[in-house]
């Protein structure tokens, strides 16, 4: 609640509502916020908004389009739309959309203005430097979904490490829960006997499929009745070399013979099923936020194997819920698959730990309330500094 007793109105500004990490989690949010205390809205830059269909209200999403790369318009009507709603927290999310929301923030005098970081290890373009160092004073606080996250994101905008407050994801458990996987597996023609190994992933250089893909050529050699699907698409408009990078991976299929073993699904919403259709989930990633692929993994009961990146032997504890491996090594990821895939036991019991770890500190409510601790908190440093 703000002072005058009415709920804290925020608007989320974001590329686009497109089938990824971040994305997800703002719809989550925007579900799942306790109404009666905050009233979240969402603006993309893009009408590229597919996940807009999941929202409870779909009269909370406001397109205003982005038209050129550097369009600054968008922040005069970005600055429009936040007085035409009485914003009192702007929230922005990924790059393009944090830079204008932080200037469109400003301009329209909103109360409290907050960034996001939702990876590590990543470069930046240098005119992207600039204008993080250009709007360093917009910014109240930064959101970010792990702790890794944090203290990169403190290094590479230079902001002070006491600006952050850590969020990780959450995720819907009701909607990712064990379920029967047998209609996908007879879509994919693949039976009981055989050994499922899901990847979820966007087709982007940073999840790193060459090294599921080589590791799978050494899995196979084990465990013969083993197979890979792959869930996930190419980014919208090939963004960020995602088509290029999507023709490497097939070329590499085929380098590697793997065409017979492998499935390429696209992008999905029968997410559930296909967790509990799989024996494992992987994800080889080269860096990450908090991975909600992870999260909705473990809630369907499926054991995970996760590079050693960012903060994901936190999120998925090795020898609790799966296996966590080093980054780029193609033995261990192999080894690790082959372990598991030939122990149905330790999957069971790891399968059981990962649902109740998921539920115990990931449920989305709980994310809800933290991200609503940090706006409430956000707007209070204002009033704050005003006073004084």
């Amino acid at each position: 609640m703000t002072a005058a007793g009415r709920p804290i109105r925020v608007l989320i500004v974001v590329s686009n509502l497109e089938y990824g990490g971040a994305q997800r989690q703002i719809v989550e949010l925007a579900n799942h916020v306790d109404a009666g205390e905050c009233n979240i809205q969402i603006c993309s830059l893009s009408a590229f908004v597919p996940l807009g269909e999941q929202l409870k209200d779909p009269s909370s999403l406001h397109i205003v389009v982005k038209r050129a790369k550097f369009d600054l318009t968008v922040v005069l009507r970005l600055a429009a739309l936040i007085r035409r709603l009485r914003i009192d927290v702007v929230h922005g999310f990924l790059f393009d959309a944090e830079i204008a929301a932080q200037l469109a923030g400003r301009l329209a005098g909103v109360r409290a203005v907050l960034g996001s970081e939702r990876n590590t290890a990543y470069e930046l373009k240098r005119v992207q430097l600039l204008a993080h160092h250009l709007t360093r004073r917009c910014v109240d606080l930064v959101v970010a979904n792990s702790s890794a996250g944090a203290v990169f994101s403190s290094r590479m905008r230079g902001h002070a490490l006491q600006k952050y407050r850590v969020v990780r994801n959450g995720v819907d458990l009701e909607r990712f829960r064990p379920v029967d996987g047998s209609r996908v597996r007879a879509e994919l023609g693949w039976g009981s006997d055989i050994l499922l190994v899901g990847m979820f992933a966007s087709l982007k250089e940073q999840k790193n499929h060459p090294l599921l893909l080589r590791a799978a050529r050494e899995v196979i050699k084990q465990v013969p009745n083993a197979r890979f699907v792959f869930v996930g698409d190419v980014l919208w408009g090939g963004v960020d070399g995602s088509d290029s990078y999507a023709e490497q991976v097939r070329a590499l299929i085929a380098e590697l013979g793997l065409e017979r073993v492998s499935r390429f699904l696209g992008n999905r919403n029968d997410l559930p099923e296909l967790y509990s259709a799989c024996d494992l989930s992987v994800l080889p990633s080269l860096f990450e936020g908090t991975p909600n692929v992870l999260l909705e993994s473990m809630a369907c009961g499926c054991p995970v194997v996760a590079t050693d990146v960012s903060d994901n032997g936190i999120v998925a504890p090795d020898g609790k819920v799966g296996r966590i491996v080093p980054s780029m090594d193609q033995k261990a990821l192999a080894d690790a698959l082959c372990e598991l895939l030939a122990n149905a036991e330790l999957r069971r019991a790891y399968g059981r730990n990962a649902r109740l770890w998921a539920e115990q500190e990931f449920a989305v409510p709980v994310m809800a309330g933290r991200m609503l601790a940090v706006y409430r908190e956000a707007l209070d440093l204002q009033e704050s500094n005003s006073a004084s």
